[in-house]
């Protein structure tokens, strides 16, 4: 499935279906195919729309999880965006909840999955030589349960940008801007619904990161799927779907006088 890429002032987005906003933020290495079957499955409940987030077009000085949360502000500003369910893996999470903790007003609940702002196995102590095929390959399998999730599609995608001298830097930038942006001391001001779905076997922000984060946000839900790694809106499409969608029903329906 295609989708139109929407272009207004800077920003590059998809945006289909109607509804409330359900607004996707991707991570370092993520892409349209992370979230075909989520747009697929909720564009006929929400208006979707996934922003391109500039991760390698910024300069160097706002690399950083802060710049790319004022990049997210400045688009829902354009696109005035209200009532905002908003989900982000990975450094898309880490960027959600920055984003959230910042301009609580427009956000209705917050989804969080293998997000980032805690704690990180990133690419590891060693950044890989450029050129390394095998190399890439395997961290990128590490990212899911079955290796198999990751397509020679999605491996050529991450290969393509860590091969690229300035773009592995602006990673790099990334990745060490995440780890040191720790968000321990202020999740707890986080007041909005908010949703934690995890898998069991995620090796980048294992489950105890997602207990941690379940822990530290007061009107938090968490949720683990087995056999399932680090983006579970892509290796179990189904079962996160279903789970999402409960979450944004309940949100809906009117409150039960006891």
């Amino acid at each position: 499935m295609e989708y139109e890429i929407k272009q207004q002032d800077k920003f590059r987005f998809i945006e289909e279906g109607n509804g409330e906003p359900l607004v996707l933020l991707h991570g370092l290495f993520g892409a349209l195919s992370n979230f075909r079957t989520l747009i697929e499955y909720f564009k006929q409940h929400n208006k979707v729309i996934v922003p391109m987030l500039p991760l390698l077009e910024m300069d160097i000085l706002h690399t950083s999880v802060g710049g790319l949360a004022k990049f997210v502000h400045k688009f829902l500003d354009a696109r005035a965006l209200d009532k905002v369910h908003l989900m982000g893996n990975s450094l898309g999470g880490h960027v959600a909840l920055v984003h959230t903790l910042k301009h609580p007003e427009r956000i209705k609940s917050l989804i969080l999955t293998g997000s980032s702002g805690l704690f990180e196995n990133g690419m590891g102590d060693s950044y890989p030589k450029r050129g390394d095929y095998e190399y890439i390959k395997k961290k990128t399998e590490l990212t899911f349960y079955d290796p198999n999730t990751a397509t020679k599609e999605l491996v050529d995608e991450v290969y393509s940008i860590t091969n690229n001298r300035l773009k592995a830097i602006k990673i790099i930038a990334l990745a060490k801007s995440a780890i040191r942006n720790n968000l321990g001391e202020e999740l707890n001001q986080i007041k909005q619904p908010t949703l934690l779905v995890w898998g069991n076997n995620d090796t980048i922000t294992p489950p105890f990161v997602a207990r941690e984060f379940n822990k530290l946000i007061p009107n938090s839900e968490l949720h683990f799927i087995d056999k399932c790694g680090h983006a579970p809106m892509m290796e179990v499409p189904d079962e996160f779907n279903a789970i999402l969608h409960k979450f944004l029903k309940k949100l809906n329906e009117p409150a039960t006088v006891g």
